[in-house]
């Protein structure tokens, strides 16, 4: 039990630590580095022909970009 105490506490004051140094940074939140776009990567797959399900979930949400109504709201 004590080494769990320990690991606890250590692990509270490095939460801590970083915590505070966010506060003084006054830093906003970003993002790592891009993600894959940086690399060239338009989508995760990167495949030429996707799948039935994607197909299917990309001509959805095309449909629906212009399709405001009382539902979507």
């Amino acid at each position: 039990m004590a080494i769990f105490l320990i690991t606890l506490g250590f692990f509270l004051v490095i939460v801590t630590a970083m915590a505070v140094g966010y506060i003084f940074q006054k830093k906003s939140l970003a993002g790592s580095c891009g993600g894959l776009a940086s690399v060239g990567i338009d989508k995760s797959c990167n495949c030429d022909n996707p799948c039935e399900k994607r197909q299917e979930r990309d001509r959805k949400a095309a449909l629906a970009v212009g399709d405001i109504n009382v539902k979507n709201i």
